[in-house]
C-alpha cells in the first residue's frame, strides 16, 4: 500500500509517498481500508518533531490521525465491527498511519457511519468536532443561556464549536474574517466579528466562556471580557493559567469514540454541517499539509487516499 511517510523531522519534504507493508489484525484490531483522512495542525508538529516530549513517535512514521473507510478484516477478538463495515476513527498520535491507503486500528476507536454521510465529511469530524466538543462541554462547562466567543470560527475546531454551542441555546459571538462573515453566520453564531477590520474586544463583552484557537493577542484581549466566575479554554497554550477571578485552562484532547457517535448522529439527523475547504489526492498530500499551514483553511482539508 502507499503511505506518507517521513524518515526524519522537519518541513514537508520530509513527507514521502511509499510502498509500505500493512500487517495482519490481531487481538481486537481492525484493518480498515481508507477511503479518505484529514489534516489537523498537530500532524504539522509532529512532522517539525515539535511534540517528541508530547507525542513521541518512532521513524519512519506515517502521518496522519482522522480517518474513514471500511472493514476489510478483524482480528480474532475483535466482534463489534463485520467486513464492509463503513466506519470513521482516530488514530493514537503517536501511532500516526491515517494518510495510507489502508491502517490497523484499534476497534474501540471505531464508529459506523450512516450510508448518507461522504467519506470526506467523515474524516474531518474525530479531533476538529472532538475538540470543539471537549473545549464547549468538558473543560468549558458551558450551560444554556451563556455567552461565549468563538475565536477563528470558520476554521475546523471553530465551525463545529459554533454550531454546537448554538445547539445548547448559548448566545454564540464569533471572529472571521469578513470573507467568512456569511459562513459563521449561516453555522449559526448570533454576532460574527471581523478581527481584520478592528479590535474585537471592543464590540465583545459579558462573556462567560472564550474558545481560543488563535493564542498571542487574541488571548491577551480576551481576558477583560470574560465575566467572573467565567473560563478562557485555550487549544494552544499548555501553561495558561487562571486570571483573578475568571478560569484558565488547556483543552488536551483525548479521542473518545462515545463523543464520536454522538456527533456522527447529530450529522445523521441533519444538525450538523461540515465545512470542507480542500480535496486532494494523497499524491497532492503535499498541497493539503500547505494549505493547513496557512492557518487559513476554511473548514477542514482532506486527503482522499483511494483515489
Amino acid at each position: 500500500m502507499k503511505a506518507l511517510r517521513i524518515h526524519g523531522f522537519g518541513g514537508q519534504d520530509q513527507a514521502v509517498l511509499e510502498e509500505a507493508a500493512l500487517r495482519s489484525p490481531v487481538d481486537a484490531q481492525v484493518a480498515v481500508r481508507v477511503e479518505a483522512a484529514s489534516i489537523n495542525p498537530l500532524d504539522l508538529k509532529i512532522l517539525a518533531g515539535h511534540m517528541q516530549s508530547v507525542f513521541p513517535v518512532a521513524l519512519p512514521y506515517t502521518l496522519g490521525t482522522d480517518f474513514a473507510g471500511v472493514v476489510e478484516a478483524v482480528g480474532p477478538l475483535a466482534s463489534r465491527f463485520r467486513l464492509g463495515d463503513r466506519v470513521v476513527g482516530r488514530l493514537e498520535p503517536t501511532k500516526g498511519g491515517a494518510l495510507a491507503q489502508a491502517a490497523l486500528v484499534p476497534e474501540q476507536a471505531l464508529c459506523l457511519l450512516p450510508a448518507s454521510m461522504a467519506w470526506e465529511q467523515a474524516a474531518a469530524l474525530p479531533t476538529a468536532a472532538g475538540t470543539a466538543w471537549l473545549a464547549l462541554f468538558g473543560v468549558g462547562r458551558l450551560q444554556a443561556g451563556q455567552r461565549v466567543l468563538v475565536h477563528a470560527a470558520a476554521g475546523g475546531v471553530g465551525s463545529f464549536a459554533v454550531q454546537l454551542a448554538r445547539q445548547a441555546r448559548a448566545y454564540v459571538v464569533a471572529t472571521a474574517s469578513a470573507r467568512n462573515q456569511e459562513l459563521v453566520s449561516w453555522l449559526g453564531a448570533h454576532e460574527v466579528i471581523d478581527y481584520q477590520a478592528g479590535d474585537f474586544a471592543a464590540q465583545a463583552h459579558g462573556l462567560d466562556l472564550v474558545i481560543d484557537t488563535v493564542g498571542g493577542l487574541a488571548t491577551e484581549r480576551s481576558w477583560p471580557l470574560i465575566r467572573p466566575g467565567g473560563a478562557l479554554v485555550s487549544l494552544v497554550d499548555h501553561a495558561i493559567a487562571d486570571q483573578g477571578a475568571v478560569r484558565g485552562a488547556f483543552a488536551f484532547f483525548k479521542h473518545d469514540a462515545s463523543v464520536l457517535d454522538r456527533i456522527v448522529e447529530r450529522f445523521g439527523a441533519g444538525r450538523l454541517q461540515v465545512v470542507l475547504d480542500t480535496v486532494h489526492s494523497l499524491d497532492g498530500a503535499h498541497a493539503a499539509i500547505d494549505k493547513v499551514a496557512t492557518g487559513h483553511a476554511r473548514g477542514k482539508v482532506i486527503v482522499r487516499t483511494s483515489h
